[in-house]
């Protein structure tokens, strides 16, 4: 088993290492080394562990990204471009329940409604499962404005609590002086009421979960693209409530960016930056992450943690294009991220990749679905 390399927090003496680098990195344009999506080539297969299979779910989509399952067995899956839409799959067939939305990402279900996230509002539509269809939008959230920098919108729902959480993230890489909404967690009453702010710092918040059983958050969080390679790193982390987890003015902890002008530091900041759990690797692009609670897989996959990695844009050689997996017990890691799915990256020198993974969802079955936007695929994982 591969494993990918990553920092603990518990490992001080390697997060100081990360801010030193920081400290000492020279000013430098970002380094573009995206990616070209190329058809699946021949032979081409993914690699899952032993016992494991995929097959494909659904196609044709042209950026299918999240997904939620419906009551009746429908997977619902936001596809985002421009001018995106909403789509259930149910029985091999697709029907397009929403269309003309501006990028919708994020998507939930709350008793009779569908929740759709674009960047600048989050609406619900009276939804109905036997039909596959949807009523007029109605706002719950407005982002007026928010259109610039990062534009994905999670949303996830606290059943038990009766709550709504949602991620917005930055208007830039690094930005003094953005809007207190933005580059934050935040839970609302799931008719928009009751807003809280639960976790600040964050650039861009994209994988957020509840640890099974718990009310404990868990996020995965983009970070800083302008200090190239391995400056910058993406990170995994509990959410502490009211915490601050250091953008703009510090990374991974207590160390602060240099970048900011000296008028625009904040000391007292820095000082209450809060460490993430697992700090991945630089520009991995974790869209989303789930806690297998599952019984098709085997037992030392049950409560752990699979992680979508979507792939780098900015580093030299090639990271992500694959799915991890992180061990957890008794609510902690328990172990190093390691590979699960692989085999959509050509190779870490080469820019041709035939799939980029974005959204991860449990079915009832106990079987794991994989949106990929740059196959324009669903694909569904399962075990013998």
């Amino acid at each position: 088993m591969k494993f990918i390399r990553t920092l603990s927090s518990l490992s001080v003496a390697a997060l100081g290492l990360a801010g030193a680098c920081l400290a000492q990195a020279p000013a430098a344009p970002p380094l573009s080394n995206g990616p070209t999506i190329v058809p699946r080539p021949a032979g081409a297969k993914i690699t899952v562990p032993k016992g494991f299979s995929v097959d494909e779910y659904a196609s044709g989509f042209t950026r299918p990204r999240f997904m939620v399952e419906g009551p009746g067995g429908e997977v619902i899956v936001s596809d985002s471009v421009a001018k995106g839409s909403v789509i259930a799959v149910r029985g091999g067939e697709k029907k397009t329940l929403l269309s003309g939305l501006d990028r919708p990402y994020g998507l939930g279900l709350w008793k009779e409604y569908l929740y759709v996230a674009e960047p600048e509002t989050l609406k619900r539509y009276k939804y109905d499962s036997k039909a596959l269809t949807a009523g007029p939008g109605e706002e719950v959230v407005s982002m007026a404005g928010f259109s610039k920098g990062h534009v994905t919108r999670t949303i996830l729902f606290d059943e038990k609590a009766g709550k709504l959480y949602l991620t917005i993230g930055t208007s830039a890489d690094l930005v003094v002086g953005d809007p207190e909404l933005r580059g934050a967690v935040h839970r609302y009453n799931p008719d928009g009421t009751g807003h809280e702010v639960i976790a600040t710092g964050l650039r861009n918040t994209v994988g957020l979960r509840l640890y099974p059983g718990t009310t404990q958050l868990w996020a995965t969080v983009e970070e800083r693209n302008d200090a190239p390679n391995v400056v910058v790193a993406d990170f995994f982390s509990s959410l502490k409530p009211g915490g601050f987890y250091g953008w703009p003015y510090a990374y991974l902890g207590p160390n602060a960016e240099p970048r900011i002008a000296e008028k625009d530091r904040r000391p007292e900041m820095v000082a209450k930056t809060i460490k993430p759990e697992i700090v991945l690797e630089p520009h991995i692009a974790v869209l989303d992450l789930l806690f297998y609670t599952g019984k098709m897989f085997p037992a030392e996959y049950r409560n752990g943690a699979f992680l979508a990695n979507h792939g780098s844009a900015q580093t030299e050689q090639r990271v992500g294009y694959s799915v991890s997996f992180v061990p957890f017990k008794n609510g902690k890691p328990a172990g190093k991220v390691r590979d699960f799915a692989t085999g959509w990256m050509m190779g870490v020198d080469k820019k041709e990749v035939w799939g980029r993974p974005v959204g991860l969802l449990q079915m009832k079955d106990g079987s794991v679905l994989v949106s990929d936007d740059g196959g324009k695929v669903i694909w569904r994982v399962s075990y013998r």
